[in-house]
């Protein structure tokens, strides 16, 4: 950190634009930098909020793991590795790394079935999609496709961080009520868990520590005072110990954790896992990029910084490269953990750094404090987390301004309901391409008229006293021209053309929203000129940008339509138009328009 921080917002967003623009080492190793300024009087603040994270990361660190299909222990390693790598390739000023609940169900997805029940082979396969998504995240860094996670549109985006609420719901219930389910996909995991209620398959027992902590984390949640994750897991575990619970009621409890830190280990793993790996990683690269970039990003803005997305996905993809390397699994931010270190005062990843060294101590020191932390509780954490996904508010918002939007966050959420994390991401990119090519494959189109009282030539069906021209027809087309719109193009042309009330011997194009044309078009537009040729109409364009024109010519397309045809406003083709001789042969008829000027423009008086 620099100056920069006591600048106005501005000021402080110019600076630190400047800075992301620095070439070489130092802007690969944005932490270097950040030590480089730093100031002595923020050390106290990263010092205690450090300490104060140290309380969440533990638990939650644990509870993802055991979501994720992998022991407790190898969490902690996760958020050990992944808060130090960040900490130096982070661009982000206090954000907080680790396991999370959304990556959860997309791990369990593919250790679960190849694990086949061994905890070495479930953390191998984890830490192998970490170093897939670390390897991805970094190349896709490197190449700038920062901008990529921007396809998923702000409905996809909840519903299938709904879909994702509720599989991780699903797959928790059975330890809050300490009950054995097995099946497979969520739909089946609800029919089961009903089944093992009506059964009377539930430990009372578990439920009542699982059901407590979970209430007390929902009630204290957002006190800044009074931390809910900390007293409610502390509070379960003080009272599993003291009323000897797991002995006596078969209270399942995480047991003693192993001494020692983290080492480098190779996650290796069967040739056969090698698919499912490499989806599993792809699949959590995205998600983890797309998370992590708008947290980033709004906390960016809170505090008037920028942060270069691509860099953001290269400290984001170090930090799970590191994590698979060191016996870790795939993290994200966290949504949960830094809002904890910002109230806690953080100033600098310094603040990330004590907590991962106050768990590794805790490691170290005293690995058998956590033995009877139960399942339960740990579960709570995890569905605590999952409910704090789901969007609901905005999306009654979107339900009331764009209907079609909200259903395409139903459908997304269904898809990953009921297929599965995999799957559903899947689907949720194959839905958000579509939505992205939907206005331009049939985008909106227009007749053009004059209103009165209104400048310029607007559509006719919005202004339906508009008036026409005749013998001109004014077209608007609301999109790039590309191969698959170049005869839907052709056919709304020819229709506008048998929609004239007067004979048409001109048809001008107004090109204004035309961004590119492809070769297809190019074609299309060719046959669309013979053909209104062959019936003595003109084809012309206005206000085409001089890019897509340049296209045109090296398409062959501006000598065969006529260089002159092309005109810089409609004012122009209009006015063009009025001084052709043929425009004088037939007068206006009925009022449908009345005299210009020379300009286009009407006359005065």
């Amino acid at each position: 950190m620099s100056s920069a921080r006591n600048e106005p917002g501005p000021g402080r967003l110019l600076n630190r634009r400047k800075g992301a623009s620095r070439r070489g080492w130092e802007r690969w190793l944005p932490g270097i930098g950040m030590l480089r300024a730093y100031k002595p009087s923020w050390l106290r603040h990263d010092i205690t909020a450090g300490l104060v994270l140290t309380t969440v990361l533990v638990p939650v660190g644990i509870a993802y793991a055991e979501a994720s299909g992998v022991p407790g222990i190898f969490g902690l390693y996760a958020t050990i590795v992944a808060l130090l790598a960040y900490a130096l390739f982070g661009p982000s000023r206090i954000l907080v790394l680790g396991p999370d609940s959304s990556l959860a169900p997309i791990i369990l997805a593919v250790v679960l079935p190849l694990s086949d029940g061994d905890p070495a082979r479930a953390a191998a396969l984890a830490g192998a999609m970490a170093v897939v998504s670390g390897i991805a995240c970094i190349a896709a860094g490197l190449l700038r496709l920062g901008f990529i996670t921007e396809l998923l549109s702000k409905p996809i985006r909840y519903g299938y961080m709904n879909g994702i609420a509720l599989t991780v719901l699903i797959g928790q219930v059975p330890k809050l009520l300490g009950a054995s389910v097995s099946a497979e996909g969520p739909l089946r995991s609800m029919w089961a868990i009903a089944a093992a209620v009506f059964a009377g398959n539930v430990n009372l027992a578990t439920f009542a520590v699982g059901a407590t902590t979970l209430a007390t984390i929902l009630l204290l949640k957002g006190n800044t005072r009074f931390p809910g994750v900390l007293i409610a897991v502390v509070g379960a575990t003080v009272a599993v110990a003291s009323f000897g619970l797991a002995e006596r009621f078969g209270v399942s409890v995480l047991g003693p954790l192993p001494q020692g830190l983290p080492r480098f280990s190779v996650p290796w793993f069967a040739a056969a896992d090698l698919v499912p790996v490499l989806i599993g990683g792809g699949t959590v690269a995205l998600v983890s990029f797309a998370d992590t970039s708008v947290l980033s990003r709004a906390y960016a803005a809170r505090g008037g910084e920028y942060v270069d997305a691509n860099q953001e996905m290269v400290g984001l993809g170090a930090a799970n490269l590191a994590a698979g390397l060191f016996q870790g699994f795939p993290i994200s931010s966290s949504t949960s953990r830094t809002p904890v270190a910002e109230a806690a005062g953080a100033r600098t990843q310094v603040g990330g750094i004590v907590g991962a060294l106050a768990v590794a101590l805790l490691l170290v020191v005293a690995p058998d404090l956590l033995r009877d932390l139960p399942t339960a509780a740990l579960a709570a954490v995890v569905i605590a987390s999952a409910l704090g996904l789901t969007e609901i508010a905005d999306l009654r918002r979107i339900y009331r301004i764009q209907r079609w939007e909200f259903w395409l966050s139903i459908g997304c959420f269904v898809g990953v309901a009921v297929l599965g994390a995999i799957q559903g991401i899947g689907l949720a990119i194959v839905i958000a391409v579509i939505e992205f090519l939907w206005d331009g494959w049939r985008p909106h189109s227009a007749i053009l008229g004059r209103a009165d009282g209104v400048e310029g030539y607007h559509d006719i069906t919005r202004y339906p006293h508009a008036r026409l021209i005749p013998g001109l027809v004014m077209f608007r087309w609301d999109a790039p021209l590309f191969f698959a719109n170049a005869e839907l193009f052709g056919d709304r042309v020819l229709d506008a053309v048998a929609a004239s009330p007067t004979p048409v011997r001109r048809l001008v194009v107004a090109a204004e929203p035309v961004t590119s044309v492809d070769v297809t078009a190019a074609d299309a537009l060719a046959e669309l000129h013979a053909a209104l040729r062959n019936a003595g109409i003109e084809l012309c364009f206005a206000e085409l940008k001089d890019p897509v024109r340049e296209k045109l010519k090296r398409f062959g397309l501006l000598p065969r339509i006529g260089e002159d045809r092309f005109f810089p406003t409609i004012d122009a083709a209009v006015a063009d138009y009025r001084r052709a001789p043929a425009a004088d042969a037939e007068p206006p008829q009925g009022g449908a328009d009345r005299p210009t000027t020379p300009d286009g423009g009407p006359e005065s008086g």
